[in-house]
């Protein structure tokens, strides 16, 4: 472990450590982690509860692997003490930035008055400007309302904030579900991930009362109109895709786990999972496209690592909570089809975007890389450990600037300007090359 100045400059979250220590010879994975934690900590606004330089569900996202680091190194008593300061500030000071609150109890309201018209799926009275759009490829691109940024007021250091005058224990007060909704079913899921693995690290009941919370309110979009069964990309029930589905298979399966009602969310993780394999999103290479069509068919879109990433999670939760002989390898050849699919020849995953990638895809490849960890702790496998290996190696050699910040080309060389979204996707690399090193 590093020595107790090393943290300070993690809890200060000002500067950066002095390069001359971040040297590029460094090979043990958990020291990596923390330097790049270091980094990670600069764009940590405690003034909003999210990092600067990136959007809403990036964070969460950002919290996760944040809690992985913090799960991981359990006996590192200052990282732990960082880790739950971070959850304990961001549930405070979160919500006051979602982008879209209430559209989605709009939304419910109308259609339970209206026959389910078309168009009040596509107009409620709470639309902030918040839009996710596709391009042809299908690349998601996240447009925020006119003057996000700029309601979260200057920047504010963690470490000034009461929470970290206090020497007690952090504590925090009762949350309300609602108001982690967004209206993209994707977005609200990221976040009811985020906050169960900020209770496997704290073992705080509130931030897992959260997580049920948000995935109860996103159980009445079931089902959509393909199937009778999966739940819609967004408010507007315009687009039944993968991501939002594998997210609600792997948040049930999850709480399974964890929560008090195990069968109510097996019953839900099933159900889920029944549905998804008999829509045909899983091709014949093996690999996952991003959505159906209009005719509830394979729309034969991208291969995102993300599609082929969140669904090995939650196969491992559910077979955790309800075993069958099948959730594992259907998991590790989704991911061996993956690994074949997205790297390159030498074996650096890299998505259809490339480094042209945009806010949000710059995010996906480490959620690919933290899932794979996963599948690999319940399925060990040497195509595993060197995937995974290969590019936290190739990440901290040719992928890092002298801040020691993170940019989206995992195979070098590094692209500017390096920003939370792409610093944090790489760490899950990092951290996970802890895991099976």
């Amino acid at each position: 472990m590093h020595t107790t100045s090393f943290f300070q400059a993690l809890l200060l979250s000002a500067a950066l450590i002095p390069n001359t220590f971040a040297q590029s010879d460094i090979a043990d994975p958990t020291t990596r982690s923390e330097f790049a934690l270091s980094a990670l900590q600069i764009w940590y606004n405690a003034a909003t509860g999210l990092w600067d330089t990136t959007g809403w569900w990036n964070s969460a996202n950002v919290m996760t692997m944040v809690a992985n680091l913090a799960k991981i190194d359990a006996d590192n008593a200052q990282l732990q003490d960082l880790a739950s300061r971070i959850f304990a500030n961001t549930l405070t000071q979160a919500p006051a930035q979602n982008p879209q609150p209430g559209v989605e109890d709009d939304a419910v309201a109308r259609r339970s008055t209206s026959n389910e018209t078309h168009s009040l799926f596509n107009s409620t009275g709470k639309e902030s400007g918040y839009v996710k759009a596709l391009s042809a490829d299908f690349e998601p691109t996240s447009t925020m309302p006119k003057d996000w940024a700029k309601n979260a007021g200057a920047y504010v250091d963690v470490k000034s904030l009461p929470i970290f005058q206090a020497q007690q224990d952090v504590t925090t007060a009762a949350a309300n579900p609602d108001e982690w909704l967004d209206g993209f079913y994707d977005d609200d899921l990221w976040w009811a991930l985020g906050w169960i693995r900020a209770y496997d690290v704290t073992g705080n009941t509130e931030y897992l009362t959260l997580a049920e919370g948000i995935f109860k309110a996103v159980t009445k979009v079931w089902p959509t109109s393909c199937g009778n069964g999966g739940i819609w990309w967004s408010w507007k029930k315009e687009y039944a895709n993968a991501i939002a589905n594998e997210l609600f298979l792997s948040t049930a399966a999850h709480l399974a786990n964890r929560a008090q009602d195990k069968e109510y969310y097996i019953d839900w993780a099933e159900k889920e999972l029944n549905w998804f394999l008999g829509t045909g999103m899983i091709n014949e290479r093996g690999t996952i496209n991003d959505g159906l069509n209009d005719q509830c068919q394979n729309n034969n879109m991208t291969t995102w690592s993300y599609n082929q990433g969140v669904i090995l999670g939650g196969l491992v939760e559910l077979n955790k909570a309800s075993p069958n002989n099948t959730y594992l390898p259907l998991a590790t050849r989704i991911a061996k089809a993956a690994i074949m699919e997205l790297s390159d020849t030498s074996g650096i995953i890299h998505d259809a975007c490339g480094p042209t990638c945009g806010p949000d895809a710059s995010q996906f490849k480490g959620i690919f890389a933290r899932n794979l960890m996963q599948l690999h702790e319940a399925a060990p496998d040497d195509a595993f450990v060197e995937t995974i290996q290969v590019n936290a190696n190739s990440i901290w050699m040719n992928d890092r600037d002298e801040g020691d910040r993170i940019s989206i080309n995992w195979a070098g060389p590094f692209i500017a300007p390096a920003n939370a979204s792409t610093h944090s996707s790489g760490m899950d690399a990092l951290v996970a090359a802890i895991v099976v090193k």
